[in-house]
């Protein structure tokens, strides 16, 4: 029987207990309590420039912003296709359409010439997109500069989904901050946890308000309950922001971690050709939350769904890459603007092991497998 190693693990070496045990001992597990705001204010001090309110997921954030973002329905929102289908789901959720971009080969995220040309078609189409949603995939910072000067030139905001990149820098600033709205996740496998939660950011303290009155379901500052306008049950309750507190206090610790743990695969796999590493740029700093290899096949004489099948017969989680949004049966009728570059990533990607406290020897394990699968393709 072989030892399971799993694909993303969170790590409980910290406060985890002291602190949720208070958050018990206190009676408010719910959406009140003193570990909301002391999560909040540790985010906002790694976050430097930005501000918090701290939610039920990532999701929930996402949807949230869409709607602080005035996103209603016929509305067209520019969303990178290769992606997890939260960054897309909201949009659908208000009634607007998705208009899915194609990515550049560096990053593997949306591609600033394509965003461009997308937006020049639909605005000669008399639809000016309302929000440009660009994702760091699997904690790789986007070009930031790029689309941001797209953003400023068409006057279109845009919405960081930071879901997979939380402690991902990018040119010295922590990726999240640079849209007018971003967006955190602390699922149960992402760098940092609080089991299941997520975070919006921003500078405006008047979308932070905003934010934090819809998201405990618009109830008004008064000794009954009164409603003006439709609101939400997204606020992060008491006890997850235990958890997160402490997580949160590691979070340098666990980026070095994942790096490393990055860095030992490359040195490892460095005399395999035919696999390739999602790098970043010299202006980027990865989380590395999980790492992402391309499989040449041609080269190997095996793909990325073999070594998955072998990797699995050998008690060893991996993951294909996301399947781009534009393939996806429920976007059949989205716009799509570019070409293959996102399905050739999902064809021939896989997502190996990360956890922070992943043990050389289960590295070499995975390297074994490899091993064989090369020894079987050159009988």
């Amino acid at each position: 029987m072989y030892k399971q190693i799993p694909l993303s693990f969170p790590s409980f070496n910290g406060n985890e207990s002291l602190y949720t045990r208070q958050a018990i001992d206190s009676g408010h597990l719910a959406t009140y309590g003193a570990f909301i705001g002391k999560f909040e204010w540790k985010l906002n001090t790694k976050l430097r420039t930005h501000e918090s309110v701290v939610l039920n997921s990532g999701t929930s954030a996402l949807h949230l912003a869409m709607v602080l973002m005035g996103i209603g329905p016929e509305d067209e929102v520019i969303c990178q296709s290769f992606t997890f289908c939260a960054s897309a789901n909201p949009i659908v959720y208000l009634g607007a359409k998705p208009v899915f971009v194609d990515s550049e080969s560096d990053t593997w995220n949306i591609s600033p010439e394509l965003l461009e040309d997308a937006i020049l078609n639909r605005i000669s189409n008399g639809k000016k997109p309302k929000a440009i949603v660009v994702v760091h995939l699997f904690g790789m910072p986007a070009k930031m500069n790029e689309i941001l000067e797209i953003s400023r030139k068409y006057n279109i905001p845009v919405l960081e989904d930071a879901a997979e990149a939380v402690g991902s820098v990018y040119e010295g600033e922590m990726c999240g901050t640079f849209g007018q709205i971003g967006v955190y996740s602390f699922n149960g496998n992402k760098i940092i946890t609080t089991g299941g939660g997520g975070a919006l950011i921003s500078d405006d303290t008047n979308i932070l308000q905003k934010a934090r009155h819809l998201s405990t379901q618009a109830r008004e500052d008064l000794p009954y309950y009164q409603h003006l306008e439709i609101g939400y049950n997204y606020k992060m309750n008491n006890l997850a922001a235990a958890v997160g507190l402490a997580q949160l206090e590691k979070l340098e610790n666990q980026v070095k971690s994942r790096r490393a743990v990055n860095a030992r695969y490359r040195e490892l796999f460095k005399d395999i050709p035919g696999i390739s590493f999602h790098t970043e740029p010299d202006s980027s700093q990865s989380n590395y939350w999980l790492t992402a290899i391309l499989i040449n096949s041609e080269i190997l004489g095996f793909d990325a769904a073999c070594l998955q099948k072998s990797l699995s017969r050998h008690g060893i989680e991996s993951r294909y890459l996301w399947k781009p949004l534009h393939m996806q049966p429920v976007f059949a009728d989205a716009q799509f603007y570019g070409g293959k570059t996102a399905q050739n990533l999902f064809e021939n990607g896989l997502c190996l092991p990360s956890s922070a406290d992943l043990k050389l020897e289960d590295q070499e394990r995975i390297l074994a497998v490899i091993k064989k699968e090369l020894a079987k393709s050159f009988k």
